[in-house]
């Protein structure tokens, strides 16, 4: 960036160095405070560094702002460029100039000078989630939740959340490890190999009240030993189901479950219970049981309990991690296998270690629910994937002279441009010129843009062109349940090629267009057995009629 300030007194002490009587270089650089070699080099003919600087970048200022701004574009929407997108970018530039790619580095160099812009690594999520990041819709939520506390008089302390997280018995959480100094990339951990699924439903309240987990197995039998050598507490239920999911007969379980720890711990009237949309939840039977027993239930915006559930906000991650920490001890005391009465035992200490009152709180606070601070989740949301609503025409101002950022600002200052040549007689032409030059910068502006979008089309249009080919492709079956190679493939369709050459050879060769039809009794073209004109004429044949 110029500095004007410092440009000015470099000027102001080269007049002084060069005027009558002149001062010395030295006298002049404490004065106008410049070092003495920068005005020696000066006066020796050397450029600003700013203007040596601009002459050697391969783009102008504008050129650079429109990479700068395409490339927000691209964050805001919630698709950040890679480094070799940004490189592309500059290289369709570079080439509607009819120069070279840029360097290896530009990109580099680019990023250092650009104080907007920076990298970091990318953080990929399902574009469901980001689709239902929209604050309009987090805000109702928080509308809701709201007007219903009002409505039916609940207080915090009542306000409850449950949610169900899955566990594969053998799987190790990552968390930070400590490992030598050599070591590149990241450390690997050793795990079993059991990947048997349990599922722990787990409620919590605003107040940090905890309820007894409700527990699914993968299983037919509950075995007991799982209670007896794991030092399993007695009021927490185990249930096998045949996947160790939750289905809707479970869900009115655990609703009872749950009815029976939280009765004698109701403050007021109601009850709140903030729950996310799955379909265990939304039977008739649980909602007519939680109606009889005044349990109030709120489902959650759909995609968004990674943000609006206190239980997926502050206490899953870490109960999992302590889970896995659990496990790499049973590992590390040589245990290759983890066994349900292993799980048990590792996921009550992970349990006890994790889901605390402290937590419970820290989880409705950072939900934004209790205490009620809906910004503490609207100001996480950093994606747009709707297309805003057009603002309402208004009367906009009068044109001022400056570089035109679309083309209505083109337009505009074209308008201006020629009402001034108009009124231009003998009047100092410099205004004229600054408009002029900045209806200039505004056509580059543009222009530039434009080839940025016939870079994105051109690259629209192939991705769509595969698409397409592929979508058209038949789906031919080749076999079941067998490995294929794509020698194999080719073979195959090469045979089916040839095979479907012979057929049309043959028909080529019976005679042209499609094969007629034949009677079945003399075997000739043109008729059938019914018309068959040998039925009349050959007594042998007569057994046809």
């Amino acid at each position: 960036m110029i500095d004007h300030d410092k440009e000015r007194r470099i000027n102001l002490a080269i007049a002084a160095i060069r005027s009558v009587p002149p001062l010395s270089v030295r006298k002049a650089g404490r004065i106008y405070g410049i070092p003495r070699s920068t005005l020696a080099l000066r006066m020796a003919g050397r450029q600003p560094q700013s203007e040596t600087t601009l002459r050697v970048r391969r783009f102008s200022v504008i050129e650079e702002d429109i990479i700068v701004q395409y490339v927000l574009d691209l964050d805001s929407r919630g698709f950040p460029p890679s480094l070799s997108t940004v490189e592309d970018m500059a290289n369709h530039l570079v080439a509607l100039k009819g120069e070279r790619h840029v360097g290896k580095h530009w990109v580099e160099h680019f990023l250092n000078r650009c104080t907007e812009l920076k990298t970091c690594f990318n953080r990929v999520y399902d574009y469901k989630r980001a689709l239902n990041e929209d604050p309009a819709l987090i805000s109702k939520w928080f509308e809701l939740f709201k007007s219903t506390k009002d409505e039916y008089g609940i207080l915090d302390d009542d306000v409850w959340n449950f949610d169900e997280t899955g566990f594969m018995m053998g799987m190790i959480h990552p968390y930070m490890v400590v490992t030598k100094a050599e070591r590149v990339g990241r450390a690997k951990s050793i795990q079993p190999g059991n990947r048997d699924w349990a599922t722990a439903i787990v409620a919590i309240s605003a107040g940090g009240e905890v309820i007894p987990p409700y527990l699914l197995v993968k299983g037919v039998i509950v075995y007991t030993l799982w209670v007896t050598t794991t030092g399993w507490p007695i009021s927490w239920p185990i249930k096998p189901t045949e996947n160790g999911w939750t289905n809707d007969e479970t869900g009115l379980d655990w609703i009872q479950h749950f009815d029976k720890h939280t009765a004698g711990l109701v403050k007021g009237i109601w009850r709140l219970l903030v729950l996310d949309g799955h379909s265990s939840h939304m039977t008739v039977a649980f909602h007519e049981y939680c109606t009889e027993y005044k349990i109030k239930v709120l489902c959650l915006p759909p995609h968004s309990s990674h943000l609006t559930q206190p239980a997926d906000v502050g206490l899953f991650q870490l109960l999992k991690r302590v889970y896995g920490l659990q496990i790499d001890e049973l590992m590390k005391a040589s245990q290759t296998h983890i066994a349900k009465e292993d799980f048990l035992a590792a996921f009550r200490r992970a349990f006890a270690e994790a889901i605390t009152e402290k937590n419970s709180k820290a989880g409705f606070r950072a939900a934004g629910l209790v205490p009620f601070d809906p910004q503490e989740v609207i100001s996480k949301l950093d994606i747009r994937l709707r297309t805003p609503s057009p603002s309402t025409p208004s009367s906009s101002p009068p044109w001022t002279s400056q570089t035109p950022q679309d083309p209505k600002g083109t337009l505009a200052q074209t308008d201006l441009i020629r009402k001034r040549i108009n009124r231009h007689q003998s009047s100092s032409p410099s205004p004229l010129f600054r408009a002029a030059l900045a209806l200039a910068k505004g056509a580059e502006r543009m222009a530039n843009e434009v080839v940025l979008l016939e870079a994105d089309n051109h690259r629209l249009r192939r991705v769509n062109q595969e698409l397409s080919k592929r979508r058209r492709a038949p789906r031919i079956e080749m076999a079941r349940n067998t490995a294929i190679t794509t020698e194999e493939a080719e073979a195959f369709l090469a045979e089916r090629e040839l095979n479907a050459q012979n057929t049309q050879n043959r028909v080529a060769t019976d005679g042209d267009g499609p094969s007629q039809s034949r009677c079945s009794l003399c075997h000739n073209a043109g008729h059938n057995k019914r018309t068959c004109p040998n039925r009349l004429i050959d007594p042998a044949l007569d057994s046809c009629t």
